[in-house]
């Protein structure tokens, strides 16, 4: 492991340089980004996965006046369609990608769209929607669009501070384009961080005098979801249990599953992995498949037994106020 990070350094260098010019031209005014009369949210992080960005849309969804006139717009990852395509009922993860889709089945008056183009989707959905305000799904790094507001995810476990360039870090942005955001959200927060952890970490970001930081914390849901009759955590204390993630890091299910006292074997996947017909046969052999939501979005028409477990952001403190306060300022 050594050896290849070694081996690697040169290309993270590289691969920083890049991504630092890059930023200079548009900062400089050399390439220029689009700005839009509709009013656009940007939600994203610095690095490559992990730090919550689903849950953050689907909170803001849910507190933005009930999702009346809204959009996301997502480049639809993995999916295996190009170019511009609107939700729709029948919509599945092949076709807009499965976080897409997890958002869409929790919020169909939501005009959700997938694009890789960000400009291209978001004139199409003014178009065909006129929708209020878009939410722009890990666009953070993507200047072509100029939003009203950024909001930057940051895990607790790895803030970008103490992070690295890729290939051998999670970094596909220069740290110093954290001074772009509106608001920083440690995501991922044990739920008793304390003021002092909190002012450390803070430290730590450095943030601009203007900029606000916001701290954040996981909640699961204890009630399970599938297909069949409902079923609640406790109950998979006396039941066989097989774990199946998909997810950049499962580690703070993990850590939850067990503080409940669930035994479980598990099987990880990569990020938005696409289960092979051998490994679905393999689930359905099994008695009970426990599953995060995104992963439910892939296995619900081939996996019998599966069940699903929710998850959301809770803010600690005053932090959901602070991001409401500062959303509503929009469009004035």
């Amino acid at each position: 492991m050594q050896l290849l990070r070694i081996l690697a350094f040169p290309f993270s260098l590289i691969y920083a340089l890049v991504v630092y010019f890059r930023n200079v031209l548009y900062d400089s005014g050399i390439l220029q980004s689009t700005e839009f009369k509709t009013p656009i949210v940007s939600v994203g992080n610095l690095s490559t996965g992990g730090t919550g960005k689903t849950p953050m849309i689907e909170w803001l969804l849910c507190h933005l006046s009930a999702g009346s006139g809204l959009a996301v717009l997502s480049r639809g990852y993995k999916r295996k369609t190009k170019g511009f395509v609107l939700a729709q009922p029948i919509s599945t993860a092949e076709e807009i990608g499965d976080e897409p889709l997890q958002i869409y089945t929790k919020f169909p008056e939501v005009s959700l769209a997938v694009d890789e183009d960000r400009i291209r989707g978001i004139k199409q959905l003014v178009a065909s929607k006129q929708p209020n305000l878009i939410l722009l799904d890990d666009a953070y790094q993507h200047r072509k669009v100029k939003p009203q507001f950024s909001i930057l995810l940051t895990s607790y476990g790895k803030l970008y501070t103490k992070d690295w360039y890729l290939p051998i870090g999670n970094l596909r942005d220069n740290k110093r384009s954290s001074k772009r955001a509106d608001l920083i959200i440690v995501t991922k927060c044990p739920p008793d961080l304390d003021d002092d952890s909190q002012r450390r970490i803070i430290w730590e970001l450095n943030p601009g005098k203007d900029q606000k930081v916001l701290f954040c914390t996981l909640e699961y849901d204890i009630n399970l979801k599938g297909k069949k009759e409902g079923l609640s955590l406790s109950g998979l204390q006396n039941k066989e249990v097989t774990l199946v993630t998909g997810i950049a890091n499962p580690k703070p299910l993990i850590d939850f599953l067990r503080s409940a006292e669930v035994t479980f074997d598990h099987l990880r996947y990569r990020d938005h992995h696409y289960f092979t017909e051998k490994e679905i046969d393999f689930f359905n052999s099994k008695p009970l498949i426990l599953t995060t939501e995104k992963d439910y979005m892939r296995l619900k028409d081939s996996v019998d037994n599966l069940y699903f477990i929710s998850v959301r952001h809770r803010f600690l403190g005053e932090g959901e106020v602070v991001l409401l306060k500062s959303l509503e300022k929009l469009g004035d």
